[in-house]
């Protein structure tokens, strides 16, 4: 075997892999180790200045340590807890112990050494392993949620709204269930799917990321067996909501996230199904554009910027294949078969533990992998189209029936009994001439600047709000 992408088995990790470069870090296994360390850390840090008789707070080059030990986290550090799990069969407790082993390396100063030997025991002290891992689960969540995720789809949105303004009075024949239908714009049709999105982003950004740090079945047993006159619930929320990046060295470390203070063993995972379902419905929203897109390049609305040395077809040359919007769309039905796994699931567990969530979450990068790998297609297919005005114009000098409901509205305004019947008798299933609408027109019993303003409209100008609605967004 080699090491090779080739003999990856997820394309992920194989032909994609250096389009998910910046998901990598945060979601993977060494991903979720770094948060471990981080967790750990910052637990211990939080302890030695709780005030325990036995623990006296950290020196400042004792602090300065342990935070480089996150900061520096590497790959080798990875590996290094990974050779560490091949003896404990246990991977929170390879952490520990890497993080007891860093704490008595060498080339430490003899001082430093001995401070933090005094504290080795305080590593994980009164933690359960979900405790760490849960903790974990949120803070990569939190970075690929804000770093990747959000970027992404707000970079489809910057170019659904550039779409919008700049094509808001470029009329379109539009088309409900594959007919012929009142004309639009293309922009406004651009400015509805961003509108949709920016909803769907508001949920993803707005979900409140969880944690608890209360002991093996939620209840602080162990913290309150080794301190029973501590206020264990108000430190713990203090662990979790302090901000991770403190106003100064010697400010509360915490992990910026919301604090949970019920659970069984492990965070009930009610915030992950919200979080998994609100991104499922960004890229519903977006499987929908992809499919519109593609229907509008098959029917010539747009062409494709081509690009030198590519082919669209082994055997027919002239094509050019609207790849991007159906990669998108691939890669976003396999992301939100994934999460809405994940979302029915991962809430769901046998008493106060079992372990179908551990195996499950372990594909959260995977499941986001396919969403970020989308958007990406998606945009890169967004940028490469042009608009082809002569197309959108010859199907809609083609559509004057479409006029059908102006005229039959402006009848109805001015009492002409049976409008409806009338155009319907006039348009319905039969092809419709500019001359025959007219004719009619001039028949109608109906004021002579109405019907001179009826005379004037064509499919193309007859849009409504469409632009003005297009140029808000």
């Amino acid at each position: 075997m080699t090491d090779h992408t080739i003999s990856a088995l997820s394309p992920l990790d194989g032909r994609y892999a250096a389009k998910l470069a910046t998901l990598r870090p945060l979601m993977s296994e060494q991903g979720f180790m770094h948060r471990r360390v981080q967790v750990e850390v910052t637990w211990l840090l939080a302890l030695s200045d709780s005030g325990m008789p036995e623990f006296k707070p950290y020196s400042p080059s004792a602090r300065v340590f342990l935070r480089q030990l996150v900061a520096d986290f590497s790959a080798a550090d990875a590996l290094a807890i990974k050779e560490i799990e091949k003896t404990t069969n246990h991977d929170v407790k390879a952490v520990e112990y890497w993080l007891k082993a860093q704490c008595q390396q060498a080339g430490l100063s003899d001082a430093l050494k001995t401070e933090l030997a005094a504290t080795l025991e305080f590593i994980h002290f009164a933690c359960t392993s979900e405790d760490i891992n849960n903790t974990s689960h949120a803070l990569q969540l939190k970075a690929a949620r804000s770093q990747v995720l959000l970027p992404g789809l707000q970079a489809v949105a910057v170019k659904l709204r550039e779409m919008a303004h700049r094509y808001a009075n470029d009329a379109m024949l539009s088309r409900t269930h594959g007919q012929t239908a009142s004309p639009t714009t293309v922009g406004k049709e651009m400015a509805n799917v961003l509108v949709r999105l920016e909803t769907a982003m508001s949920r993803i950004a707005g979900v409140p990321l969880l944690a608890k740090m209360n002991g093996a079945v939620g209840n602080f047993n162990a913290h309150v067996s080794a301190r029973a006159d501590f206020g264990w619930e108000a430190f713990a929320r203090q662990v979790i909501e302090a901000s991770d990046a403190p106003a100064s060295a010697s400010g509360a470390l915490g992990l910026g996230l919301t604090f949970q203070p019920y659970s069984i063993q492990i965070e009930p995972h009610d915030y992950m199904a919200e979080l998994f379902d609100a991104t499922a419905r960004a890229n519903t929203i977006l499987i929908d554009l992809s499919r519109d897109i593609w229907g509008y390049v098959s029917l010539g609305y747009f062409k494709q910027r081509l690009k030198a040395g590519e082919i669209g077809s082994s055997t027919m040359p002239h094509k050019v294949n609207p790849i991007d919007f159906e990669n998108a769309e691939g890669n976003l039905g396999l992301s939100n078969a994934l999460l809405r796994h994940l979302s029915d699931k991962l809430p769901v567990s046998r008493w106060q533990r079992d372990l179908t969530d551990s195996t499950v979450l372990r594909n959260m990068g995977v499941a986001l992998g396919y969403a970020v790998l989308a958007h990406q297609s998606l945009l890169q297919g967004l940028n490469k189209l042009e608009l082809n005005t002569a197309a959108l114009q010859a199907d809609l000098n083609n559509a004057w029936e479409v006029l059908a409901e102006p005229i039959q509205t402006v009848m109805r305004r001015y009492g002409v009994s049976g409008a409806y019947e009338q155009l319907k008798e006039v348009t319905r299933g039969q092809r419709v001439t500019r001359e025959d609408l007219h004719g009619l027109i001039l028949t109608l019993a109906i004021p002579e600047a109405e019907k001179q303003r009826l005379l004037a409209l064509t499919p193309a100008t007859y849009i409504g709000l469409a632009a003005s609605l297009a140029e808000r967004v």
